[in-house]
């Protein structure tokens, strides 16, 4: 039996009014390294996580080199790598018009700059091995761990500025299990509990700003196909398409182990919702079209057989800046006097690529700098708050912003079909693509907007 199709056992559930340092909802990737940075920071951690380990998550299952710097910090990296699991060597970027370009990843030129290529491996496996570490790392710390656990409301205090959060309100099975309702409260709760987070929701809705935005939301839909023509095997290319069907979305072939490849669409919701009424389907239709009959994808999908129960669907809050936004926060308000938010919960998913999981590790270790168990004794404050979302912009701020201005070149035809021509010609175009997905967070030089400039309008 597959490691990762195994239960996870995380221990015994502590009694109802316990008192933990840090509470975390959510047990995704951007939860479990929160809680497990935040217990090797000396803080008495809960972790608790909606479902029961195994478990799926949508996604297009790529991990960027810029994960991998915190996997391996945690300790998942060598479990990853002794499981199946597709190495990506390159990315294949297509426009309208046929136009393709392949940006190669070689192993050995990426690691001299200090780049690291990534893994495509199914989320199934993935957040399995990073939650199986975190609650090891929290219960090794004398925190505790919690799967099945609904939270059904989150505690807010008031205080002499306005409002704190100061734990949650839940129960073993949802609300509908007859279970009896526990509480816990902390110093500090982060959300990790993706686009829909209720202590994401909580944050906004104290504010009064919105805590959905179709221009910055994007719908996405996946399936798992079998023997796809031109992919396969252990090493090889990813393919992002931006094709007239799809545009202003974008079409994925993602592969992750053996023969089987992550097939999906991504588009803006605000961008779905302009579609003429002729294009204006779903975008599982438009995806099934794609699949049977579109010139340059259906021979491929000829021999190929849809893993039954696969198709899925999601939504992606993007990182990408507001114009005019409620607060001097971006991408959106994601803390206030005790708690803050991580990833999905934080709209921290980047706008061009859709890639999240380095975003959210980036942000769960942030936590554990700036959360302190003795200084934030009687409360996370506002302030800390405020200087989490200054530091989070400042880290991500630049590549988010040139990641819109890309997703807006490609939501055009004929700049699409320029921009990848231009790129097949010019190496410098073809590695900032490239580091979309792969890069770590120290090449903060490629987010520049000279380098943009440079590398676009220049000959």
């Amino acid at each position: 039996m597959d490691e990762w199709k195994k239960p996870i056992d995380s221990g015994e559930i502590p009694e109802s009014g316990d008192h933990f340092d840090v509470i975390v909802v959510g047990g995704g990737p951007g939860g479990s390294a929160a809680a497990a940075y935040n217990a090797l920071n000396g803080c008495k951690v809960l972790l608790i996580e909606k479902e029961i380990w195994p478990r799926d998550k949508v996604c297009g299952d790529a991990v960027g080199g810029k994960s991998l710097s915190h996997v391996k910090e945690l300790g998942v990296l060598d479990m990853i790598e002794s499981t199946p699991h597709y190495v990506v060597d390159s990315i294949v970027f297509g426009s309208a018009n046929g136009s393709e370009v392949r940006v190669m990843l070689p192993k050995e030129s990426y690691e001299k700059m200090g780049l690291q290529s990534g893994y495509s491996l199914p989320r199934l496996q993935f957040d399995y091995m990073m939650f199986k570490r975190g609650q090891e790392i929290v219960r090794e710390n004398g925190g505790a761990v919690i799967q099945g656990f609904s939270v059904n409301e989150i505690t807010i205090e008031k205080t002499d500025n306005g409002h704190k959060i100061s734990g949650i309100t839940g129960n073993i099975g949802g609300k509908r299990s007859g279970n009896e309702d526990m509480t816990f409260t902390s110093a500090l709760t982060i959300g990790a509990g993706g686009y829909n987070c209720p202590v994401s929701r909580v944050i906004t809705e104290i504010h009064n700003e919105p805590h959905k935005d179709d221009d910055h939301f994007c719908g996405g839909y996946r399936e798992y196909w079998d023997n796809v023509g031109g992919l396969g095997g252990e090493k090889g290319p990813i393919e992002i398409h931006f094709i007239d069907e799809v545009l202003p979305g974008y079409f994925w072939l993602f592969p992750v182990q053996g023969n089987r490849v992550n097939v999906g669409i991504g588009m803006l919701i605000s961008e779905h919702k302009k579609l003429k009424a002729d294009k204006k389907k779903s975008i599982k239709k438009i995806q099934k079209w794609v699949i049977n009959e579109h010139p340059r994808f259906k021979e491929r999908f000829a021999e190929a057989t849809l893993v039954p129960g696969s198709e899925k669907g999601w939504q992606l809050p993007f990182g990408s800046p507001r114009k005019n936004p409620p607060s001097p926060f971006q991408p959106r308000r994601s803390a206030m006097a005790g708690a803050m938010c991580v990833g999905d919960a934080a709209s921290l998913v980047d706008p061009f690529s859709g890639e999240g999981i380095g975003n959210a590790l980036l942000s769960a270790k942030l936590t554990s700098t700036l959360f302190d168990k003795d200084l934030h004794k009687d409360g996370f404050s506002e302030e800390f708050a405020d200087k989490y979302m200054q530091q989070l912009w400042e880290e991500l701020g630049s590549e988010l912003k040139n990641s819109k201005t890309l997703q807006k070149v490609m939501k055009w035809k004929m700049l699409t079909n320029w921009f990848v021509k231009k790129a097949s010609k010019k190496e410098e175009i073809g590695v900032m693509m490239s580091e979309m997905i792969a890069s770590k967070e120290t090449q903060k030089k490629l987010w520049s907007p000279w380098f943009l400039m440079k590398t676009l309008l220049l000959p």
